[in-house]
């Protein structure tokens, strides 16, 4: 079934008004339209801003796993320089060694 035409061509439902200029509105009913407007307005706002937020978040998270799988990456490194310093001081005792056989 199809929606009511005026004479313009437009649907009634989609026509807009001005609510300072209608003759037929009480002030009541301009001042619901205007309580309406601001509701349709703040929630549309928290729509964009809950969109931001979720991209906020993500970005957040992902350099939060950064920073923590770079320290997992950091800690991994640094058994390998254990492992060089055990060379080191297992080369160190067998200079100590030498040079104590060389001595006597």
């Amino acid at each position: 079934m199809a929606a009511p035409r005026e004479p313009g061509g437009e649907a009634a439902f989609a026509q807009r008004i001005d609510p300072a200029r209608e003759p037929g509105l009480s002030p009541e009913q301009r001042l619901l339209m205007a309580q309406v407007e601001r509701a349709q307005r703040q929630r549309a706002l928290q729509r964009r801003l809950r969109g931001r937020n979720v991209l906020l978040a993500l970005g957040i998270g992902a350099v939060a796993l950064g920073i923590y799988g770079y320290t997992f990456y950091s800690v991994s490194q640094e058994r390998f320089l254990d492992e060089l310093e055990q060379e080191a001081e297992a080369a160190r005792a067998r200079a100590r060694a030498r040079a104590e056989g060389a001595a006597s």
